[in-house]
């Protein structure tokens, strides 16, 4: 019985770590949250429109001082590769704090791939932080590009 009872204990310290190594490496992620977009519609090579995000870090280095470091990727559904920006830090470097906000960004203009009518778009967007930690992957509501 002493064997058994040593074994649970065991098995469920094993379990209890692995649940924790998973929650920090969870904690130490930006966590994004999709909030709005400017407009569902924009004139091809006319507007520009803004995304809302929400963020929140458990250790506040999201942002970089060097304005060349681009942290911040935004994919429009129609393209192969992402459109990066610069995100200026949120916190002073070397301090650990836990923040939350929002987070505006004005995407590069829309345009038309083709020559035909409408088209319609998604845009995903990802956050990496100054430790290389990688944010979930959001989505906005659709968009519709006019010629």
């Amino acid at each position: 019985m002493k064997k058994i009872l040593l074994f649970a204990l065991i098995s469920l310290a094993f379990l209890g770590c692995k649940k924790d190594e998973e929650e920090e490496d969870k904690a130490t992620s930006p966590i994004l949250t999709f909030v709005s977009i400017s407009s569902n519609e924009a004139v091809s090579y006319e507007n520009d429109l803004k995304v809302v995000f929400s963020y929140e870090d458990f250790q506040g280095d999201i942002g970089e001082e060097d304005p060349d470091v681009l942290t911040l990727w935004v994919k429009d559904a129609r393209l192969d590769a992402a459109d990066y920006y610069h995100v200026p830090p949120m916190t002073p470097e070397n301090q650990e704090l836990h923040i939350k906000g929002n987070y505006e960004v004005s995407l590069n203009t829309l345009f038309l791939l083709g020559n035909g009518a409408a088209e319609t778009t998604k845009f995903t967007i990802q956050l990496r932080d100054r430790a290389g930690n990688v944010s979930n992957i959001i989505e906005t509501t659709p968009v519709t590009i006019l010629p």
